[in-house]
């Protein structure tokens, strides 16, 4: 068992209600049991949304209550990411999935890079809510880039 990030089986999840399809991610699931999951809308945000970013640290620190997630517009929506976390989780669980394939640089998703917080497309080290919670949790987690480098 697998859990992917949606957006990248081509499931219109993303922030602008678009996906991030990926053949190579799809075609795993003619080789796996594949578990689409999406932590924003698990969270309770609607597709599309306000694009957001942590603020303060990175999904870690956002566990710990020492950094925030906020969208473009200034609002905190920490407890989405939060709530989205621990229902991805807890589908982990359910269904024995020990590792993730999860969309890199996401707030959520993203493993070893997110998005800085200032919305300028740059970089920082740092996983995301969900990426971290399921690392603290053993659960393996890799992005589509660690995976299939060739097709980025």
């Amino acid at each position: 068992m697998l859990l992917i990030s949606a957006c990248l089986l081509g499931i219109n999840c993303k922030y602008n209600g678009k996906n991030n399809r990926c053949p190579a991610v799809i075609d795993l699931g003619q080789e796996i049991s594949i578990i689409p999951v999406c932590p924003e809308q698990l969270g309770g945000l609607s597709t599309p949304r306000c694009p957001a970013e942590i603020t303060g640290g990175d999904g870690k620190d956002v566990l710990e209550g020492k950094a925030g997630v906020f969208n473009e517009k200034g609002e905190e929506i920490t407890s989405h990411f939060l709530k989205g976390a621990s229902e991805t989780l807890k589908i982990a669980r359910m269904l024995g999935a020990e590792e993730a394939l999860l969309k890199a640089r996401s707030p959520s998703c993203g493993e070893g890079q997110i998005y800085s917080g200032s919305f300028d497309g740059q970089t920082k080290k740092g996983d995301g809510v969900t990426a971290a919670l399921l690392k603290q949790k053993g659960i393996y987690v890799f992005t589509e880039e660690d995976f299939f480098p060739e097709n980025m």
